[in-house]
Formats: C-alpha cells, structure tokens, sequence
C-alpha cells in the first residue's frame, strides 16, 4: 500500500477518546445548540436540529457507543453529516465534545480495529491509527465506519424523525 493517496479526516474528541470521520462525509460543523426534542424516540436521538431550514437528526455520539452522557460545553459541537446507506445518503448530526482538527492518514497506518478491550463496539471500527497525545504518551485515533455506525433499525428510526 505504500504510495497510496492519504485520506482527510475530522478528528473529534469524546472525553479522553479521539474519533475520527473521513471529510468526505462532513457537510458542516455547527456550534452546539439544543436539538427540539422529539418524543418516543431512541434514547441517542437528541432531537432535530435546524440546519439551512431543514430537521436534520441529530444524535449523542457518546450515548451511541455506550459513554456515559455529558453536559454540553462551549467547545460542544455538531458534525452535520451524510451518511451513505444501502438506498439513499441520511442528513445526520452528529454531537462530539470537540472538534479536534483535520488530519491526513495514509492507508498504511490504518490498523484492524481491535475486537476486546475498549469501551465501545467495535463494529462501528473502520480502524485505528496511532498517534502521539498531548502529554507525549502513545494513543490512537479510532476511524468510524459510518454506515455500521447506524444499523437498519437505527436508520429507519432516523428517517421517520427527519
């Protein structure tokens, strides 16, 4: 795979975790604003979230994959997506505890994504790449695979919100 084109991603951050989604997908980030809250809905369905005068559905990332919910900060935002499916593209939003960068990745440095031993379901893994934090430790960016990210249920539910 050496020579092959790097990729662009949006890194984002959910706690001390760093996630990231190719560019490809990312319409828009927004600052955090409530979404309207609709009833009966998945307990990660935060609400619609007005974006260019249409209800897109937003969801908490955290909850999605199992974290603990958070409280909204100043650095709170939401990636306004498009989601690929199997029949048609999901206008989504997507609330992270920050949006981190943009950064380019080489096929090459994308490992497997692990099957034991983190936090979330790997089935949402596309794979992970190591980085160096902050504090100079080793870590590693996990890349979603989005269209696993939603199951067809999920899906379904989603569309009916919008």
């Amino acid at each position: 795979m050496a020579g092959s084109p790097q990729g662009q991603f949006v890194t984002l951050g959910l706690g001390e975790e760093v996630f990231a989604v190719s560019v490809t997908f990312v319409r828009e980030i927004l600052d955090y604003q409530p979404p309207f809250a609709i009833p009966d809905g998945p307990d990660y369905l935060l609400g619609l979230t007005d974006v260019r005068g249409r209800g897109t559905p937003t969801i908490d990332l955290r909850m999605k994959l199992g974290l603990p919910r958070a409280t909204p900060t100043s650095t709170t935002r939401i990636l306004v997506l498009d989601v690929p499916l199997a029949d048609r593209v999901l206008a989504l939003g997507l609330v992270a505890d920050r949006v981190i960068e943009v950064v380019s990745i080489a096929p090459e440095q994308i490992e497997i994504a692990p099957d034991i031993g983190v936090p979330w379901r790997s089935d949402y893994i596309q794979g992970v790449v190591r980085r160096e934090t902050s504090a100079g430790k080793a870590g590693f960016v996990v890349l979603f695979d989005l269209a696993r990210l939603l199951t067809a249920h999920d899906a379904a539910a989603l569309s009916q919100a919008a």
